[in-house]
């Protein structure tokens, strides 16, 4: 099996999440041919299995969840009214609605994707809700279309392990957050190491498995960009979600979804 390139990766993940926003197919993994629909499970069981209430669930707008997260960053991120937040790898805006609600009309929650398909996605979703605190911008999350210094909290679920360069996401988030500012992420990470056959298999770069780290690796990262009190705790109960993901591929003991949190100093 070949060696994957930086650009063959980033190009097989945009078309992968162009089709799922196109196709207003919810519940996409890897599975069934990798990847494709996750048989019984919707977008609310795998958004339940993630971390989310089901109040939490039906307070977005239709479309908004497809089951992309791994976990619940609102969970870790108390986020409070007027803050501003930014949610690396938006999708279909379901975190930035959530958040939406928390940080209230003298709040803001800006939405950033690389994929076209997905900012027109959510930013119908925002019109349907009538949500006036967010917005929702193309970028990459290496190199955020946003200032210096703005945001109270970065967000991301399940979007970092996608990036070829986790060292420039995190001093992109870092760059963009205020002094004491707060990074909240849900991830997936590896327990123990991948097969070389699972690290070169694009189709699972696509499918959030391929691209996750260790989390001493991680936290090297996280410590270089200048974050500090940093802290990267796997959630075991996870191993259900990624079992449905995964059917048949038995990783789901090599991976775990962790909740990773941080402050800039």
């Amino acid at each position: 099996m070949k060696e994957l390139c930086a650009v063959e990766i980033r190009e097989s993940i945009r078309t992968k999440y162009a089709e799922t926003a196109l196709s207003g197919t919810s519940g996409y993994g890897c599975g069934n041919g990798c990847c494709g629909p996750i048989g019984e499970n919707s977008s609310n069981d795998l958004a339940r299995m993630a971390g989310y209430s089901p109040a939490e669930i039906q307070s977005v707008p239709d479309g908004a969840n497809m089951g992309l997260g791994c976990g619940n960053p609102q969970a870790i991120a108390a986020l409070r009214p007027g803050e501003v937040v930014v949610d690396l790898g938006s999708g279909g805006g379901f975190d930035c609605f959530l958040a939406a609600r928390q940080v209230g009309e003298a709040g803001h929650v800006i939405g950033v994707d690389m994929t076209p398909e997905m900012v027109e996605k959510a930013r119908r979703n925002a019109i349907t809700a009538q949500c006036g605190n967010v917005s929702f911008r193309l970028g990459e999350i290496e190199y955020l279309p946003v200032p210096d210094s703005i945001a109270d909290v970065v967000l991301s679920n399940c979007v970092v392990n996608l990036s070829t360069d986790k060292a420039q996401v995190f001093r992109e988030a870092y760059r963009i957050l205020k002094p004491g500012g707060r990074l909240a992420i849900s991830d997936i990470v590896t327990t123990e190491e991948l097969p070389e056959t699972v690290r070169r298999d694009i189709k699972l770069h696509a499918a959030c498995v391929a691209g996750a780290e260790r989390i001493v690796v991680l936290e090297a990262m996280m410590r270089e960009a200048g974050f500090r009190q940093i802290s990267i705790r796997p959630r075991h109960e996870s191993e259900a979600l990624l079992a449905a993901w995964l059917p048949g591929l038995n990783l789901e003991k090599s991976l775990a979804s962790a909740s990773i949190e941080a402050v800039k100093a």
